[in-house]
């Protein structure tokens, strides 16, 4: 499901984090490394999947990717860093209140969404990719992204892709930016995670292969369905599963 969820609307890889932390009862350190070294595959992945379904093709879509990317790297390390400062029970506080508040992002853009389709309003005009407004916003987002990415371990298009499309980026091309912004995130925090000692890499492999394989089938999903419905229960059970974080405490 979280692989599929990735390239489909983009939070799913969350899910991973969700259970290490809630169902194996790891270190903070251990669940964001652990989580990010199994993204830095399906970051890849989905970034191929995109880049042959045209989403990414072209000098202004690799530029937006770009720098969106890179902004994200200082995040990343800033991140992984932090994270050896938490106990379980500040992690799982805030890795709750993260995940509540990416579901009830999702929910406010697609109700908005509604209700402007509902009065007749003509959609959003796009972002301009190629401009320094977009450059700054794609900044602004890759460093806004990147440090609760590698503070929790969560990868970057569960938070980056609600942000994208609010900004005017179309889906599929904002799932797209995110997968490859993915692979910078995971990659440098998994480095800092692997520098303190944390990861457990067997587990990585093991949660990893599914993980992958449920990446290529969203890709394939996300070219044939409307995911408006998927997004909305996804929303309501990232709320739900955020509030039971923030009140059930580490596990024992």
């Amino acid at each position: 499901m979280g692989g599929i969820c990735i390239t489909t609307i983009g939070p799913g890889g969350i899910f991973v984090t969700i259970a290490l932390y809630q169902l194996l009862a790891l270190s903070p350190g251990t669940v964001a490394g652990t989580a990010s070294v199994t993204f830095i595959a399906t970051g890849l992945l989905g970034s191929l999947a995109y880049l042959r379904s045209g989403e990414l093709q072209g000098g202004v879509a690799g530029r937006a990717a770009l720098v969106l990317s890179l902004a994200s790297v200082a995040g990343a390390l800033a991140g992984s860093a932090l994270n050896a400062l938490l106990d379980a029970g500040t992690f799982g506080a805030i890795l709750g209140g993260f995940v509540a508040l990416t579901g009830g992002l999702i929910l406010y853009r697609e109700q908005r969404g509604a209700r402007a389709l509902a009065r007749g309003e003509d959609a959003p005009e796009p972002l301009d990719l190629d401009s320094w407004k977009s450059h700054g916003w794609m900044a602004a987002v890759g460093i806004g992204v990147g440090l609760p990415a590698g503070l929790l371990g969560v990868g970057g298009p569960v938070l980056a892709v609600p942000l994208l499309v609010m900004l005017g980026v179309p889906m599929l091309l904002s799932v797209g930016l995110a997968q490859v912004q993915s692979i910078f995130i995971s990659v440098f925090a998994a480095l800092g995670y692997a520098v303190q000692g944390v990861i457990d890499w067997w587990l990585a492999l093991l949660v990893g292969i599914p993980l992958v394989l449920g990446t290529a089938a969203g890709w394939w999903l996300a070219h044939r369905i409307q995911p408006a419905r998927l997004k909305v229960g996804l929303a309501v059970v990232l709320i739900l599963l955020g509030a039971y974080l923030l009140v059930s405490g580490p596990p024992a």
